[in-house]
């Protein structure tokens, strides 16, 4: 199924995994996966995707001009990038029949419906990184991905018995495993190479309230760090979780009751206090300081005066 977006580029609705599969001519195995060696295809196109399911892209050449969201990028040799429902990416077809070389693997939500790969879905944050964010992958990490991909096709090809779905997903669940164990390391690599990036996370927050960015933003969050950082969130927040063994929201909550401390000892009282953090309401600020300190501020300001 093809829809027309407002600038009148051609997107395809990957509903399920086989409207891409028919969309480039490659095998129908299963109707909830789909394995896709692009090697193998005589009649291959670009097409600029809105998915309804989980897809996994290896890239075994550069391929340029990449569309992720409103950004544009190259995925470079043995790249593997990850989409997830809601997701819009690839490029915008041309009519023009394509060469490319790699693997593709999607997958439809209901094919992990109440088994405990379901439940461990939401961990594999790499499937919400920007397309900057990819796995580039070494010869040996690529090749156990595709013995994976190769074996989960041969089941999907050779079986239809009542051991199949516990198969499909077990072979599933290998290859996220591998993956965060591959984006693990990556993140390791990055991090020694980003060792700057705690003091700049750290001079943003100052920023955000020197410059009175609270006052139309409110408290500053994940989000907002992560895109002055040039970084998805998730993406973000590994980093800083591999840094500091803590979330980066509960990093940005310590940050800012640090700071309400050093404006109720310098003389604010709550109400201040909440203002100038970029709190709604004084009450909302006692909550969040009693539930970080164990303590309320007005307690906190007597056992000071003491």
């Amino acid at each position: 199924m093809i829809i027309f977006a407002p600038e009148m580029e051609k997107i395809l609705k990957v509903h399920n995994v086989n409207d891409y599969a028919r969309y480039i001519d490659a095998p129908v195995l299963h109707p909830l996966v789909s394995v896709i060696h692009y090697d193998e295809l005589e009649h291959c196109r670009h097409s600029l995707n809105n998915y309804d399911v989980y897809g996994m892209f290896i890239a075994d050449e550069t391929l340029e001009e990449l569309t992720y969201g409103l950004t544009t990028y190259d995925l470079h040799r043995h790249a593997l990038m990850c989409v997830s429902p809601g997701q819009i990416g690839g490029k915008a077809d041309t009519g023009e029949e394509i060469q490319t070389k790699g693997w593709a693997l999607l997958f439809d939500p209901l094919l992990t419906h109440g088994t405990d790969l379901e439940k461990q879905m939401p961990t594999y944050s790499f499937f919400s990184y920007n397309t900057n964010e990819a796995l580039l992958m070494g010869d040996d990490q690529r090749q156990i991905i595709v013995t994976l991909l190769e074996a989960l096709r041969n089941e999907l090809r050779g079986n239809d018995d009542e051991h199949q779905q516990h198969i499909i997903v077990s072979y599933l669940e290998l290859v996220l495993e591998h993956v965060a164990r591959f984006y693990a390391k990556q993140l390791s690599l990055q991090t020694a190479k980003t060792n700057d990036l705690l003091t700049r996370f750290e001079n943003l927050l100052n920023r955000y309230y020197a410059d009175g960015i609270y006052r139309t933003h409110g408290l500053p969050t994940v989000k907002y760090c992560a895109q002055e950082l040039f970084l998805s969130p998730n993406y973000f927040g590994d980093l800083i979780h591999q840094m500091t063994d803590d979330t980066a929201s509960n990093a940005i909550r310590r940050f800012v009751m640090q700071r309400a401390q050093k404006l109720l000892i310098s003389g604010a009282n709550i109400a201040q206090t909440a203002e100038q953090l970029g709190f709604d309401y004084p009450q909302h600020f006692t909550r969040v300081f009693k539930k970080f300190y164990g303590i309320s501020p007005s307690a906190y300001l007597k056992q000071r005066s003491k």
